[in-house]
């Protein structure tokens, strides 16, 4: 039963984000804030298919640079965006009405640990979901490419 509810949530999750996506893009940025956070809509290539894929993350901005974390709300494994952006990590972000094309990094040792402290102060949700996982959320750096 546990098993058939998860499975039921992360479909209706995936169709409420597909939309929420698809309303970020339509409207050209001006609707898709995440309850009232700083939202961005990353578009990334699938490292299987080769689509495009869309999600709308919530960010903080460091320096020219967007930083967005990996919780997929505190699921067991990374998000298929992760997974994508390890396999290229070219991507494109709408923030707003403003389309930047990306390069994305993995923020480590120092880096993660100062962007970290900053991130819980903007989403304190990233806190509970660390709390509710075993795996270390990951930290990603978004620099728009010249």
């Amino acid at each position: 039963m546990a098993s058939r509810y998860r499975h039921l949530r992360a479909r209706a999750l995936k169709a409420f984000f597909r939309a929420h996506a698809e309303i970020y893009e339509r409207s050209g940025g001006r609707i898709g804030a995440w309850l009232g956070l700083p939202t961005l809509l990353l578009t990334v290539v699938g490292r299987k298919s080769g689509k495009h894929h869309s999600t709308p993350l919530v960010y903080f901005e460091d320096g020219s640079s967007y930083v967005v974390v990996g919780s997929d709300g505190a699921a067991k494994r990374d998000p298929q965006w992760c997974k994508n952006l390890a396999a290229n990590p070219h991507a494109s972000i709408r923030v707003g009405r403003k389309q930047l094309d990306v390069e994305a990094h993995l923020a480590t040792g120092g880096e993660r640990e100062r962007l970290w402290e900053r991130g819980k102060g903007i989403n304190p949700m990233w806190s509970k979901y660390q709390e509710r996982t075993e795996r270390e959320l990951p930290v990603v750096v978004l620099t728009p490419r010249a």
